[in-house]
């Protein structure tokens, strides 16, 4: 599996190809397109052609035409390209006929996400799930790497059988390395596991900021909690490690705000799985924020991204709230869609520009008025102050009356909250 070399070289030349068959819309093989230079430039990597091949079946040879692809070559060697980069999956052995026939490395969409995710990744956890990300890519193409060869070791004819072919070698080799990482990250995964609960026996509820890559959440964050202090880039997948910042909202209540990673249209599913112990901060959740780019044109689409992964991810049932951020840019975009507009299409949404930090006040209503719940009574033992305390940091208190015996308060709780404390209703 070649790679596009951005640590060595930043002024890599790559021509972009994308391909639209019959059963993709105009528009939406556009925002492909336009996706694919925004993956292209976060690695810092020159564009110097972009081409869109229509097709109405998928080749086996080289995925388009043959005619298409010798044309698409001569031109990428005229211009001095360095890689071509696709838009969709090719198979491995696709990639192995499109190297040969133009000389250059060639990679798929999956292969670059993939590199985009290794160069940003800063925490042990984030390596980790990257090195099995890219084993798992690189496995089904090792066989085309060594098709051409016979070189076997070990074994002898008539004593110890045939041996062991190089690629059989390697394959083992990555196959042990996936294994070993898998371990590691089952290991994390425990240490996750265990922060969760004690966050859980804080009792303080958990709003993940879930969406689109680069659609303003670790913005938000920051805009919400002061000092928060998370890493912000106008580039897609800034944020690969959760990011946890407790906030109190007006009336006193307290969450924890986690930043997630981005998604985007086809992720790979070898970074899903290798990001599940990640993602499960999603799943685990009491309600999602998910935050919308109000500028984007193709709002929709992402909107309907995200909503798919929260399906695998089977989060799909938690509790959400829509945010429209990066209002401030609408009317300076002729593509962008008018506020009133965007409203109609997400009803129950909230404008927020984290930039200006407009809508922040309306954001922290709507999220205490999701987590409240309803109305409870609740006896505690008068030695558990604790177990106050954890009302006034996950719920609304309107009274609290400490006697000899007992502790009791009239509060509002959400479900979950509610439900850890039900011994103690009354």
């Amino acid at each position: 599996m070649k790679e596009v070399d951005t640590a060595a070289e930043r002024s890599k030349r790559v021509f972009l190809v994308s391909v639209k068959d019959e059963k993709m819309s105009q528009k939406e093989a556009s925002s492909l397109a336009r996706e694919l230079a925004s993956l292209v430039n976060t690695l810092g990597l020159e564009i110097v052609c972009r081409e869109t091949v229509n097709i109405r079946e998928n080749h086996a040879r080289y995925g388009i035409g043959s005619g298409k692809a010798e044309e698409l070559a001569q031109k990428a060697a005229s211009l001095e390209a360095d890689c071509i980069i696709f838009d969709r999956d090719i198979r491995p052995s696709q990639q192995r006929n499109w190297e040969k026939l133009a000389e250059i490395s060639v990679i798929d969409r999956q292969e670059l996400i993939i590199q985009i995710f290794a160069s940003r990744a800063r925490s042990r956890e984030a390596e980790l799930q990257i090195s099995l990300a890219r084993m798992l890519h690189a496995l089904p193409r090792l066989q085309h790497k060594y098709i051409d060869l016979a070189q076997q070791r070990g074994g002898r004819y008539g004593t110890r059988g045939s041996g062991e072919t190089l690629f059989e070698t390697d394959r083992r080799l990555l196959e042990r390395r996936i294994r070993r990482l898998e371990g590691e990250l089952e290991e994390v995964k425990r240490q996750r596991q265990v922060q969760r609960k004690q966050r859980e026996r804080q009792g303080v509820p958990v709003c993940a900021l879930v969406g689109y890559t680069n659609a303003g959440k670790s913005s938000i964050l920051n805009a919400l909690v002061p000092g928060a202090e998370v890493l912000v880039e106008d580039k897609l997948f800034a944020t690969l490690d959760p990011t946890s910042r407790r906030l109190e909202l007006p009336l006193g209540m307290q969450v924890l705000l986690v930043d997630t990673v981005g998604f985007i249209r086809r992720l790979p599913h070898s970074l899903v799985n290798a990001f599940r112990s990640t993602l499960e901060e999603v799943s685990r959740a009491d309600i999602l924020i998910h935050v919308l780019d109000a500028s984007d044109e193709d709002v929709v689409g992402q909107y309907e991204t995200t909503l798919s992964v929260l399906r695998d991810l089977n989060a799909d049932t938690i509790p959400m709230l829509t945010v429209l951020n990066k209002i401030d840019r609408l009317q300076s975009l002729e593509s962008a869609e008018n506020p009133e507009t965007l409203l109609r299409r997400f009803p129950d949404s909230v404008p927020v520009s984290a930039l200006e930090r407009k809508g922040l006040t309306e954001l922290c209503a709507c999220l205490e008025k999701a987590l409240s719940g309803d109305k409870v009574q609740l006896r505690f033992p008068s030695d558990r102050t604790d177990l106050a305390a954890q009302v006034h940091r996950c719920g609304q208190v309107f009274s609290e009356k400490y006697g000899e015996n007992h502790i009791e308060m009239e509060a509002r709780l959400d479900k979950r909250s509610a439900g850890r404390l039900r011994e103690y209703l009354v």
